[in-house]
């Protein structure tokens, strides 16, 4: 019988888009689905969720919890990532409430900037244990991480954990149906090409029959900028950098230096960023939990249509052998050649019995290679810090940081850092 594996299955509602996609598709029928997570009253409420919707699919999959990681893990085909490390109570707490004693203001924090580098320094040393058992009871099995900070998780599993890794993102296929309704426009036919960095990958070509889409869509965003509407931040990169931005203005205001700053307040209300937006999201998801509990765990009719998550699609490329493509992160074995190879990179990945394979790309416009430069550099200085348990790599990264350097001194960015060392505790290993 072959398995999947789902490594943080307590995140039910993700479980059930991504599990529930499973039991839905033919392919996958008479597969194990493994499920693991360290809470175990959440990881049995995800059991009896999937065991609802297997009834009303009449699914053959057989649905199996695990309190023993490896055991979750041995033999596994596939293994699915979706794990958060210390939650929002304490380490978001603490992401973003340190970081604004120094007048550092942050929305998601949970790609770069500080509360990025941080949640990666307390999740890397976790993956590399799950690359450990992997190696060990299932080394042919591929596994898809969803895990944020992306790049650096994904290139991290690659590089040190030797395990064969694709991350997967939701923004790749949101970006054209986002963007043409926001603007009024027809996706149908439309063709779209997208690579980059994750959270920062840009629509390079858009065209319908032929017809390059661009000046409409530029010409139509100009206009929408006049009143306040939720995208401001990317459509303004749009119309200063050229090219439209794959993942939401509230997460790409803090990749770059121009949006959140002390001596520009105003900013923040022309281009509509909503600071301290993921405690807001933690604190609503919490308080909703027991409703959709409710909805989730204990309606013995609940049905499920499948979802546009890619993991899904992958399997059943896989074991068909009928081409799907995707948006993938993965290495840059030279695919995007004026972007560092030691980088992880998003690009079109064609799926089929060979497994995920990625496309090239060529050079970016210099300016997009430019802004994800910029990034890329903090991504791999706190793989640097994490690999090497050195403490001045964690203040190289931080100080490398795009919207932490144009905010704060050195002296300040390292004061942070230790500050932030000392409150994460036991979820950071020592650094030296």
């Amino acid at each position: 019988m072959s398995k999947i594996t789902f490594l943080g299955a307590g995140s039910t509602v993700f479980a059930k888009n991504v599990l529930g996609d499973c039991l839905h598709t033919p392919a996958l029928q008479g597969f194990e689905i493994a499920l693991f997570d360290i809470d175990h009253e959440r990881l049995q409420d995800s059991a009896n969720m999937l065991n609802n919707i297997k009834k009303t699919s009449g699914s053959t999959s057989v649905i199996r919890t695990y309190t023993d990681r490896k055991e979750a893990l041995s033999g596994a085909k596939y293994v699915v990532n979706a794990i958060q490390v210390g939650g929002y109570d304490p380490c978001t707490i603490t992401d973003f409430e340190i970081p604004k004693k120094y007048g550092l203001r942050q929305t998601i924090a949970d790609t770069v900037g500080i509360g990025g580098i941080f949640r990666n320094l307390r999740t890397i040393p976790v993956m590399l244990d799950f690359a450990a058992d992997i190696r060990e009871v299932c080394p042919d099995a591929l596994f898809l991480n969803y895990t944020n900070p992306m790049a650096v998780l994904t290139n991290v599993m690659n590089t040190y954990g030797g395990v064969r890794t694709v991350g997967l993102c939701h923004s790749v296929q949101a970006c054209i149906p986002e963007l043409f309704k926001s603007l009024g426009l027809e996706k149908e036919g439309v063709k779209a090409k997208i690579a980059g960095i994750n959270h920062m990958a840009w629509l390079l070509e858009v065209t319908k029959d032929g017809v390059d889409l661009y000046p409409e869509i530029k010409k139509r965003a100009a206009e929408k900028q006049k009143e306040k509407h939720k995208d401001m931040v990317r459509f303004e990169m749009m119309l200063k950098f050229g090219h439209y931005i794959t993942e939401s203005s509230e997460h790409n205001a803090e990749y770059h230096p121009y949006f959140i700053k002390r001596n520009y307040p105003e900013l923040v209300d022309r281009f509509n960023i909503p600071l301290d937006e993921y405690p807001r999201r933690c604190i609503e998801q919490i308080s909703r939990w027991k409703q959709m509990r409710e909805d989730l765990v204990n309606d013995a009719n609940l049905t499920h249509e499948r979802s546009h998550e890619y993991a899904s699609y992958i399997f059943e490329a896989i074991e068909t052998d009928i081409p799907f493509k995707i948006g993938g992160n993965v290495m840059n074995t030279g695919l995007i050649t004026n972007l560092p190879r030691e980088a992880c990179v998003e690009v079109p990945c064609l799926v089929d019995r060979n497994g995920v394979t990625p496309t090239f790309v060529g050079d970016l416009p210099p300016q997009l290679a430019a802004l994800n430069r910029t990034n890329i550099n903090t991504q791999l200085l706190t793989i640097e810090a994490a690999i090497t348990r050195k403490r001045e790599h964690i203040y190289h990264a931080a100080m490398l940081d795009p919207h932490t350097s144009a905010e704060l001194s050195m002296d300040d960015i390292v004061a942070m850092c230790d500050e932030l060392i000392e409150a994460h505790g036991k979820w950071l290993p020592e650094y030296h």
